[in-house]
């Protein structure tokens, strides 16, 4: 009797055993699924020109845009837009409402702590345009010159952020935004305008020849995809595109769209 019963005990942990294999088995395909999505959502700030904004007819362009269509394309994943509030972005991302931020996002050390990056797909800088014929060829030509930028601007931020070279201006002049600081360059009222690099080349990209920018700028911020901490296999995949699209000129060509000239880091 008890060999029967020892018997029976084995067949019935047996049973549990194989159950418990199947259904780990199983398990992992659907793991590997979560971590490599059908169908990215994108969120971004939808009146950000030239990176993401939304066209005469409603619809969403840009080159961060056009960059992460083409980067889901070679994914072999749908890809959607989300606007978003700027100012929640890390929220929306963490509750997993978007998967990726994707909109000329700054890499940084504090959103670091909270964010998983791709490696810089762009450096954005603080740009000194200046008229083509200009004798300011460097920073130190700014001496005893009119500057004229964006008023409340991080081009502002990068000005006063080096006293000793705003020292030598004759004055600052602050507008509305870059592209009045730039039709007041134009016309002659200031000698040269600091203005953040990606927006300006893309107003500039419309009006060849009109402007120039020097070698010399007021520093340098990194803009890269963000995306949740524990998204390493997407992020390896999505890193693997973009170095792809970048070894193959797609990015180059998409960024000569939208700026007229190659800015990918």
């Amino acid at each position: 009797m008890k060999k029967f019963i020892a018997l029976a005990m084995t067949v019935v942990m047996s049973g549990l055993v194989l159950t418990g294999c199947g259904s780990a088995s199983t398990g992992t395909p659907n793991a590997e699924k979560a971590a490599t999505p059908q169908k990215i959502v994108v969120g971004l700030d939808d009146t950000f020109a030239p990176m993401g904004f939304r066209d005469d007819k409603g619809e969403l362009v840009g080159f961060d845009v056009e960059m992460a269509k083409e980067a889901a394309s070679r994914l072999d994943m749908e890809v959607e837009f989300k606007p978003i509030d700027w100012n929640s972005k890390e929220v929306e991302l963490n509750s997993k409402k978007i998967d990726m931020i994707w909109n000329g996002l700054t890499i940084t050390e504090e959103r670091q702590k909270n964010i998983l990056f791709t490696q810089p797909y762009m450096a954005n800088h603080q740009i000194i345009v200046v008229l083509p014929d200009s004798d300011i060829k460097t920073k130190a030509d700014l001496s005893g010159k009119v500057i004229g930028t964006q008023e409340g601007s991080s081009s502002l931020d990068a000005i006063n952020a080096e006293p000793e070279v705003a020292k030598t201006f004759k004055e600052i002049r602050t507008y509305a935004d870059y592209v009045a600081a730039l039709n007041e360059l134009k016309i002659g009222r200031v000698d040269a305008v600091v203005a953040d690099e990606v927006v300006s080349r893309y107003y500039m990209s419309k009006k060849p020849g009109e402007y120039a920018v020097i070698e010399d700028n007021f520093g340098e911020e990194e803009y890269g995809v963000g995306l949740r901490k524990d998204d390493t296999e997407l992020l390896g995949k999505l890193q693997g595109a973009l170095d792809a699209m970048k070894a193959e000129g797609v990015s180059a060509e998409i960024a000569k769209k939208w700026f007229g000239e190659d800015i990918i880091k």
